[in-house]
Formats: C-alpha cells, sequence, structure tokens
C-alpha cells in the first residue's frame, strides 16, 4: 500500500509563491520579450534568426512547464483511485462516486421543451379520454 492511500486526500494545493511562477513563467516570457526585442533591433536576417530562436526557445520552457504540471496534477487522480481501491479491499465494494453536478439549463420565459410538450399532449389525452368515457353515450 501507498502512503498516498494511507494519508487522507487534501484538494487544497500549497499557494505557489512569486520566485516558482518567475521561473515557471518568467523565463519563457522573458526569452519571447527578448526575441521581440531582437527582430525590432536588427530586422535583417540576424533579427529573425534570434526572433525564432528565443521565441522557439520560449515557448519550448512554456510548454514543459505546462506539460509538468499536467502531469502532477494527475498524481492527485491515481492517489484517489488508489484510495478507493483501499476502500474496496476493506470493505468489499466500490465506494460511492461523488454525485454528478450536471449542467443546469436557464431557458427563457416561455420556451417548451420537447419534453415538456410531449408531458403537455399526454396530460391532454389523458384528460380528454376521461371526458369522453363520462360524456359518452349509454
Amino acid at each position: 500500500m501507498t502512503y498516498a492511500a494511507i494519508e487522507p486526500h487534501n484538494d487544497q494545493s500549497e499557494p505557489t509563491s512569486a520566485g516558482m511562477l518567475v521561473v515557471r513563467y518568467g523565463l519563457g516570457g522573458l526569452m519571447i520579450l527578448g526575441g521581440a526585442i531582437v527582430l525590432v533591433v536588427s530586422p535583417a536576417g540576424l533579427g529573425v534568426d534570434g526572433f525564432a530562436m528565443a521565441v522557439g526557445g520560449g515557448l519550448s520552457v512554456l510548454l514543459l512547464n505546462f506539460m509538468f504540471r499536467l502531469s502532477v496534477s494527475s498524481e492527485a487522480d491515481r492517489a484517489e483511485e488508489e484510495q478507493a481501491r483501499a476502500f474496496f479491499d476493506a470493505h468489499g465494494e466500490w465506494p460511492e462516486d461523488k454525485p454528478h453536478e450536471g449542467r443546469r439549463w436557464v431557458l427563457p420565459a416561455g420556451v417548451v421543451t420537447y419534453e415538456h410538450e410531449q408531458a403537455q399532449l399526454r396530460a391532454r389525452e389523458t384528460a380528454g379520454g376521461a371526458t369522453e368515457r363520462l360524456v359518452a353515450p349509454r
């Protein structure tokens, strides 16, 4: 059993320091900005090459940080799965899923959905059939 299965799952993440944000996003941003400056200063061959190298390097740094953050965030999913498996081993049944919120639609006033229209038709048929039975000749 892993350590993540023993400890309760904590959804609260640690606050990110300013220095870490500078390392994550500032370096890539500075490289892209430097590439733009090189292009403005020397729009000839060296400027274009410098722009391409700096922007490519900056975007790769940003993409690498994004991919790393994405891989680290999947660790929480793995820990949750491990806890569910530990619960299954202890109790013999899978834990209840978290309730799905679902999307709530807000329609303008007076709009009738297909389902609502069908329910109204069924209600009319039911009410109409009951009145026909009462009025039917003997």
